[in-house]
């Protein structure tokens, strides 16, 4: 079984992961799936607009810089403006 090797670029791409996590945010994935069980919790049709209003709604209440910025990257991905 071959063996991969560990480089500065494979370094350089999970370093963004390591330091959310030693932060406490969440992955994108792990807070669009969230909001998404939060919206069909609530009996609602899982769309652009409820997605966009949840995460206006988190956004309002974050007090750190890190998570308001996790939440800002969420709707420029959702609105397609990444």
């Amino acid at each position: 079984m071959p063996q991969q090797r560990w480089t500065p670029e494979i370094n350089k791409a999970l370093a963004p992961r390591f330091e959310m996590a030693d932060m406490d945010i969440p992955t994108q994935q792990e807070t669009l799936g969230q909001i998404v069980a939060d919206i069909l919790r609530a009996g609602q049709s899982v769309n652009r607009k409820a997605i966009c209003a949840r995460l206006l709604t988190k956004l309002d209440g974050v007090s750190s810089k890190e998570m308001e910025m996790h939440y800002h990257g969420l709707l420029a991905l959702v609105l397609g403006r990444e």
